[in-house]
Formats: structure tokens, C-alpha cells, sequence
């Protein structure tokens, strides 16, 4: 069986590759050097895809049917280079490409940020704030409107990286159920589709203190910057966990509620959070020292923590870290786990690494070096259906 990371940078994707989770080799840089925000992938069939852009280029999804050995973009939205080529015979002529003529989105969208893909439906979440879905494989797009005609939406503030739809979620068993993250708007979720939404930042019973922080929410709320959700995929309901810009936070009622579950953390601050497989109780974070005081590992050593109990408690895991100097930061998208009953953990950093663990996390190994700087990290397996190994 052979393992895959799915690795977005801001030039292009990689591909990572492994047999035995020890030795990985590296594909890429794939998708014309755009920058590669998110990635996903459908095992069963093995196409992937890739969701980025800027306002240079635009908003655009790649497809690989042929496991990442060749690309084909659709375009969201227009970006500056199709002013210019318009504009330009010559630079049409000196590129090889003509204007984008049929962006479903004009102009609107500045980047894809995020890709997730369940049942047959492939959803992208873009800057600003906007939900698409593609039924057919990403070539055609419609925007799920119900969301940004929320009746919260004039309210929605941007976050430093802007206004940003960053996580999709769904339930595989029921897929009409979808979770969408935006900072700084909060978590929404909706049980019909997309056709309406309900916007789910309650804390639970314990009314708790906060900071003046404007993202730090209320005694009754969680704050809206929410940087990263992932549901843990067991069959124990509508577990949810949450990093915030101010707390790790877990709902075990599909966001209705959530606990603060950060007890222990050397900082209520950062980015990633990644869960285990099979046990919606253990999950992983990567602490940074705050969002003023430099953005990386506090002391400047990193470290995994790892809770088993469901965030009431977390114990630090190093062993094969940097334990000094280390400056880096691990994006909101830059953590994962595949899908072994001994899960692999994952994460790439802005300086161009990417550092995996076999052994649930802990212990870890630098799989990849002076990659450009990682934007996302994603676990894919094709089935025995799928066409090709990724990068072949």
C-alpha cells in the first residue's frame, strides 16, 4: 500500500509518496507554480484536486485524473493576468493562453482556500467568504448563497489573512450535514445541503472569562477567528474539534456547544489541529507563542501536544524535533493524519518542511526539506480503483 501527502505551497503542489512511511519521495512542483492553498483528493476514484490563487491569478481549481502527473484548471474567477492578456495580443501569444472568458464568479473571488470532497460533491470555500460546490468533478461550480445571505453576514469582519471560508467538514453518513469554519464570521453548519445554515459559536453551560481581545469572543461565546475545525471520523456522533485564535475548543454535539478543551497548552494560540482516525478523544495541536509575539513555538522549541482524554489533559511530544531556535509556524491547513490503526501524524512548516510520526506522534522525522513555504498538509490513500499513484 502506498502512502500519499497531499503538500500546497505558495509555488505549486507536491506530492509525496511512501511505501512504508519512512522513505518518502517528493513529486512537484505541480499546478503551474500557483499558490496552492488546499488540497484534496477522492480515494476511491483517485482524483485530486487542488484550490488556490491570488489576485494575480485568480480563483482556480486543478484536477489530476492521472494521479498529479497532469493538471487542468477551471477557473472561479478572473484575476489581473486575464486583464492583461485581454488586453495584449502579445502577451497572449508569449504565455500560450487566452483570457478566462467564462469564470462563473467574474471577478468576486480572490483565492480558493479551501477543498473537501464527499460523495460525489466537491466543495470549495474561497476569500472572500464564499461556499461553491461542483458535482461534476470540478469542471462547473455553483455558490451555496444561502450562506453569505446570512443574516449575520453584514457583520462578518475579516481576520489578518482576510475574510476566509478555510474549513469545510461533512458527515460521510450523512452528507446533507456540512460544517464550514470562517474567520473571523465563526463556525456555521447546515443539516440540509446548504440551503440554510445556522451559525453554532455557543459555549457550553459554564459561562467562562475572556480576554478584551475583539477575537476573543464573550463569557456566552467562543470567539469568531476560528482558525481550524476538523470532525473526528468515528461513529461516536458529531465530535468536533476547533482551534480558535484564543483556545482549543471540542463539541461533542456538532458545534451546538463547545467545551474549552486546552487545559494544560502552553498558549491558547495557533493554528492546526488534527485528530486520530478512530478515537474522537486524542487529538493533536501545535501550540504557537501568540498572535503578537512572533508566531512560532513557545521558547522557541517545538513541540506536538497530544491529549487522549478529550483536551482535559495534553502532554508534549519533541523526540525528534527541533528543541532550540526553531522559528517556524504551522499554518491552519499544515496538519493531518492518514488513516492507519496506528496513525501517521503530519505537519509542514513555513520554512518548507514536513515532519511525519509512525507511532501516533510520539516520535518524529523530517520527511521533506526547503520545499517553498507549506500551506497545506493532506493524508490521501487511493483505493484499488484509483488510475495511478499520485506523482507518477
Amino acid at each position: 500500500m502506498a502512502f500519499h501527502l497531499l503538500v500546497g505551497t505558495t509555488k505549486g503542489a507536491f506530492i509525496l509518496t511512501s511505501e512504508d512511511r519512512a522513505a518518502w519521495s517528493v513529486s512537484g512542483p505541480h499546478c503551474d507554480g500557483w499558490p496552492i492553498n488546499h488540497m484534496a483528493g477522492d480515494a476511491e476514484g483517485g482524483t485530486l484536486w487542488a484550490g488556490g490563487g491570488n489576485d494575480f491569478h485568480g480563483a482556480g481549481v486543478f484536477r489530476s485524473e492521472d494521479g498529479g502527473a497532469t493538471w487542468t484548471l477551471t477557473k472561479l474567477s478572473r484575476g489581473e493576468i486575464d486583464t492583461w492578456l485581454a488586453n495584449d495580443p502579445e502577451m497572449r501569444a508569449f504565455f500560450g493562453q487566452a483570457p478566462a472568458e467564462d469564470a462563473p464568479f467574474g471577478d468576486s473571488l480572490d483565492a480558493i482556500w479551501s477543498l473537501h470532497y464527499s460523495q460525489g460533491t466537491l466543495y470549495a470555500g474561497a476569500k472572500p467568504a464564499t461556499l461553491a460546490k461542483s458535482t461534476d468533478g470540478g469542471t462547473s461550480w455553483t455558490a451555496l448563497e444561502a450562506l453569505t445571505e446570512h443574516p449575520t453576514a453584514k457583520d462578518w469582519a475579516p481576520g489578518a489573512a482576510g475574510l476566509t471560508l478555510h474549513t469545510i467538514l461533512s458527515d460521510p453518513r450523512a452528507p446533507e450535514k456540512l460544517w464550514v469554519g470562517i474567520s473571523a464570521a465563526g463556525v456555521f453548519a447546515s443539516e440540509d445541503g446548504g440551503a440554510s445554515w445556522d451559525r453554532r459559536v455557543r459555549r457550553a453551560n459554564t459561562p467562562a472569562a475572556t480576554s478584551g481581545h475583539p477575537a476573543a469572543g464573550s463569557p456566552e461565546e467562543i470567539g469568531l477567528c476560528v482558525h481550524n475545525m476538523v470532525r473526528a471520523p468515528s461513529a461516536a456522533g458529531d465530535v468536533i474539534w476547533q482551534q480558535n485564535h484564543h483556545g482549543t475548543f471540542r463539541s461533542a454535539d456538532g458545534g451546538r456547544s463547545w467545551e474549552e478543551a486546552g487545559a494544560g497548552l502552553p498558549s491558547t494560540f495557533g493554528f492546526p489541529i488534527a485528530v486520530h482516525p478512530a478515537d474522537p478523544e486524542t487529538a493533536w495541536v501545535l501550540p504557537l507563542n501568540g498572535d503578537m509575539e512572533g508566531r512560532f513555538p513557545p521558547g522557541a522549541s517545538a513541540k506536538v501536544w497530544k491529549t487522549s482524554d478529550g483536551g482535559a489533559s495534553w502532554s508534549p511530544r519533541q523526540v525528534g524535533l527541533p528543541e532550540r531556535d526553531c522559528f517556524f509556524t504551522v499554518l491552519r491547513q499544515a496538519m493531518a493524519t492518514d488513516r492507519e490503526a496506528d496513525p501517521g501524524v503530519y505537519f509542514g512548516t513555513n520554512s518548507g518542511s514536513v515532519f511525519g510520526s509512525r507511532d501516533g506522534g510520539e516520535s518524529w522525522e523530517e520527511i521533506a526539506r526547503h520545499l517553498p513555504t507549506v500551506l497545506c498538509v493532506e493524508a490521501f490513500s487511493p483505493g484499488p480503483s484509483a488510475a495511478a499513484a499520485p506523482g507518477a
